[in-house]
């Protein structure tokens, strides 16, 4: 009798470890659509010169935006229209897309860090004042996690880190290949494309947790 009562109590001990670890630990999901970054220089080209983006929606990530204004994107095969400039303005324009949206542009859009374009292959934006035609920029941006320091270390991650990332609901599933992003900028929130989230039928602010 004792030693059922010593194992019962391991046993409620664990439970209670894996859902207090669960309920800390978990990171909301923001899908992105795809979506463009400008530069100064091609903001002014796209909507004349002077333009300054105009705030539709606060994002998540302190200091980021969804703006008002839209452009188009141009491939070799297809395009798409009003496809949202989220601000502020950067040091390199980029066009963050899906696989899938690949397909329809007819352009082989690498998987890559945000920034990290060396290589990418070019779109056409075209703006109600010009057109910019990039001669790169256009990613499928690897899915990451946004956290401070602090979140950083209760999870025993790091900056840089790869990880595997566990997802809930009707379509259970496991992400690998997540990068861990830290700054005491960011917000806490794993960023995955609209392919990724469809796959294991995740919404915005669903949650997962990194696998140990």
């Amino acid at each position: 009798m004792m030693v059922n009562e010593e194992l019962l109590k391991l046993i409620t001990e664990r439970v209670m470890e894996k859902v207090v670890n669960y309920n800390t630990y978990k990171i909301p999901v923001g899908v992105s659509n795809r979506h463009v970054h400008v530069t100064r220089e091609d903001l002014e080209t796209l909507f004349g010169k002077g333009y300054e983006l105009t705030v539709k929606g606060e994002l998540k990530q302190p200091g980021q935006f969804a703006s008002n204004e839209t452009v188009a994107i141009r491939g070799p095969k297809g395009e798409f229209e009003r496809v949202r400039i989220l601000g502020p303005v950067r040091k390199q324009s980029q066009i963050e897309i899906s696989k899938t949206d690949s397909f329809r542009l007819g352009v082989k859009a690498l998987i890559r860090e945000s920034g990290d374009l060396s290589g990418t292959p070019g779109l056409e934006l075209v703006g109600p004042k010009g057109t910019v035609l990039l001669p790169q920029g256009a990613i499928v941006a690897l899915r990451h996690i946004h956290m401070t320091p602090q979140q950083a270390e209760a999870m025993g991650v790091w900056d840089k880190d790869i990880v595997e990332v566990e997802t809930f609901g009707e379509r259970h599933g496991v992400f690998g290949d997540v990068l861990i992003r830290v700054s005491d900028q960011f917000e806490l929130e794993m960023h995955v494309d609209v392919d990724e989230a469809n796959a294991c039928a995740l919404k915005n602010n669903d949650y997962v947790i990194i696998r140990h």
